[in-house]
């Protein structure tokens, strides 16, 4: 069912990159073309590139007015996680209440991908790009979704399993948070997680979270 697009909240769409100049300049786009009725920006964050993401990055802002970027200086030691501190950075650069955690490698594939994400106080969107389909799981509370997101499989994107599969697997394509809750959001990313601990996210994320 299409939702209303009326009224739509602003969003900010947050994301990090590394050395994807070529994913920017394929999908990037994508993002800054949306249908989306209510106002929107995107927030990329260079995380240390080696290659002509700067180049890009300042190219497509010329084009695309709903752009902005930022960069972590290579002084920068960060542990455990640059990708954490990069998301961190961007999300405090949102200028709207609703932020979307992105990926430059799953491009939204309809307005409903956006829209669902703004529901509850914290939302995931799997895509079915074969049907055209997006599947929301939302939540009244962020902790309702921290088995899914925690998941060291949700950088492996296999579009050929569907959308079941890979919702089963914590394979999700985005997280949708207000911005009071954005940061414990961040925390759960890029975290080593292995042997038992990874064993019972399994398990809670198969059974349901």
């Amino acid at each position: 069912m299409t939702m209303e697009h009326q009224t739509q909240p602003p969003v900010s769409i947050v994301m990090t990159v590394h050395d994807q100049a070529e994913a920017l300049e394929q999908n990037l786009p994508a993002f800054l073309t949306l249908p989306y009725e209510g106002q929107y920006e995107v927030i990329v964050v260079d995380n240390m590139s080696t290659d002509d993401t700067p180049d890009v990055l300042k190219r497509l802002k010329a084009e695309y007015p709903k752009l902005y970027s930022t960069f972590l200086p290579n002084s920068v030691v960060v542990n455990p996680s640059r990708q954490r501190l990069a998301l961190s950075v961007g999300a405090k650069a949102a200028h709207h209440d609703h932020i979307i955690l992105a990926d430059i490698r799953r491009t939204p594939i309809n307005v409903d991908w956006v829209a669902g994400l703004t529901e509850g106080e914290a939302a995931l969107v799997y895509s079915n790009r074969k049907r055209d389909r997006v599947t929301h799981v939302v939540a009244t509370d962020l902790d309702d979704l921290k088995s899914i997101i925690r998941k060291a499989e949700r950088h492996s994107f296999r579009d050929y399993w569907g959308t079941w599969f890979r919702k089963q697997r914590g394979l999700f394509d985005a997280v949708g948070v207000r911005k009071e809750h954005v940061f414990d959001a961040i925390r759960l990313y890029d975290q080593r997680i292995r042997g038992l601990r990874l064993l019972g996210l399994r398990l809670r994320v198969w059974m349901g979270f």
